[in-house]
C-alpha cells in the first residue's frame, strides 16, 4: 500500500488501496481505545457499539499484520509496536484537527481572511486606503495580502492562493469572473530638461522617437503601453525594461528615456508628466475572482464592498 503522486499537478494522490485510504477511518477510533485500555469505555465515549469497535480494532491489526493490543478480559494494554503507532497516530490526528480550526477560522464571518493581490502601483495609498475603510466595519478580518504584476496575480488567483485581486487590464478569460472598477489616466514622463518638459500635453505620437522605459512584458500596463504605441502609429524603442513604476521614473529623472505611466503617489523630483491628449491613455483596474468558487464569508463582504467602490476606487 502507498501514497503516489499526481504527475500533472505534483499534488499527492491517495490511491483506494493506500495505507491512508484503508487506515483512515479507524484512527480516531484507535486512539480512543489506547487511552481508555479499555474498549467499553471507548465506545461510550465515540457512540458507538462496543461489538463495532472491537470489531474494528480487530481488522485494524489484521490489515498491518501487527498486534497493537494485549487483551485482559474487557481491558486491553497497547504493545509496543501499539506505542510506537499511537505516537504517529496522535500527531497526524492533531495535524488534521489544527487544519480544520485554520479553515474554520478563516471563513469565520468576523474574524476570518481575505488573500488579495494587487498591482505594486495600487501599493503605496490605495489599497490601504480600502482595507482601512473596509475595516471600520469588519475590525477583525484579516488579510494576506500579495504585491505582484498581472499575469502572475492571475495564475495565483487560479491557483488558490488568492481569493480577490485588483488588476489591470480588467480580464476576460471563461473561468474568471471579473468587473471594472475605475479608470487612471497615463501620463508620459519625461526628464526636467526634456524639450517637451515645457509642454502640459502631448500626443503620444510626439514621443515616437523617443527611448523608451517601461515594465517588463507580463505587466498589464506594458501591453497596455504597447497598444497605445500601435494606436498612436509607431512601434516603440525599448531602452530599459524594468519591474517598478518609481524605479522607471528615476531612470526618467536620470536622462534615460521618457515612460508611460500612472501616476505617482507622491511627485518625484527631475521629471515632468504630461497629459496625453491622443490616443485616449487610460487604464481599466477591475477586480477579479475565480468564477463559481464558494466564498468564505469575509471573501463576500470584502467583494461587495469593492463593487460600492466603483467609481471612485481612486479617490
Amino acid at each position: 500500500m502507498s501514497v503516489t503522486s499526481d504527475t500533472s499537478s505534483g499534488a499527492p494522490h491517495i490511491d483506494p488501496g493506500s495505507w491512508a485510504a484503508v487506515l483512515t477511518p479507524r484512527l480516531a477510533q484507535f486512539v480512543a481505545v489506547a487511552r481508555h485500555e479499555h474498549v467499553t469505555r471507548a465506545a461510550g465515549e465515540l457512540g458507538v457499539p462496543q461489538s463495532t469497535l472491537s470489531r474494528a480494532m480487530a481488522r485494524l491489526e489484521d490489515d498491518l499484520g501487527v498486534a497493537l493490543f494485549a487483551r485482559r478480559g474487557r481491558t486491553v494494554a497497547l504493545t509496543p509496536a501499539g506505542r510506537t503507532f499511537l505516537a504517529s497516530v496522535e500527531r497526524a490526528l492533531g495535524s488534521v484537527e489544527q487544519a480544520a480550526e485554520a479553515v474554520r477560522a478563516d471563513a469565520d464571518p468576523a474574524s476570518g481572511k481575505v488573500a488579495f493581490g494587487f498591482l505594486h502601483t495600487l501599493g503605496s495609498e490605495t489599497v490601504p486606503a480600502l482595507i482601512r475603510s473596509f475595516r471600520a466595519d469588519h475590525p477583525r478580518v484579516r488579510f494576506s495580502l500579495v504585491q505582484t504584476y498581472g499575469e502572475a496575480m492571475i495564475e495565483r488567483l487560479r491557483a488558490g492562493d488568492l481569493d480577490l485581486c485588483l488588476t489591470s487590464p480588467v480580464p476576460d478569460a471563461p473561468d474568471l469572473a471579473a468587473r471594472r472598477l475605475d479608470e487612471q489616466r497615463l501620463r508620459l514622463v519625461v526628464p526636467e530638461e526634456h524639450p517637451l518638459a515645457r509642454r502640459r500635453r502631448v500626443r503620444l505620437a510626439e514621443a515616437a522617437e523617443e527611448p523608451f522605459i517601461t515594465l517588463e512584458p507580463g505587466y498589464g500596463m506594458r501591453r497596455i503601453f504597447d497598444a497605445l504605441c500601435a494606436e498612436a502609429g509607431f512601434k516603440p524603442k525599448i531602452a530599459f525594461e524594468g519591474e517598478e513604476a518609481e524605479t522607471l521614473r528615476g531612470l526618467v529623472a536620470a536622462g534615460l528615456g521618457v515612460a508611460l505611466l500612472p501616476p505617482p503617489a507622491v511627485p518625484r523630483p527631475g521629471v515632468r508628466e504630461l497629459a496625453v491628449t491622443q490616443p485616449r491613455a487610460v487604464r481599466e483596474i477591475g477586480v477579479a475572482w475565480v468564477d463559481g468558487r464558494p466564498d468564505t464569508p469575509p471573501v463576500a463582504a470584502f467583494r461587495a464592498f469593492l463593487l460600492s467602490r466603483r467609481g471612485r476606487l481612486l479617490a
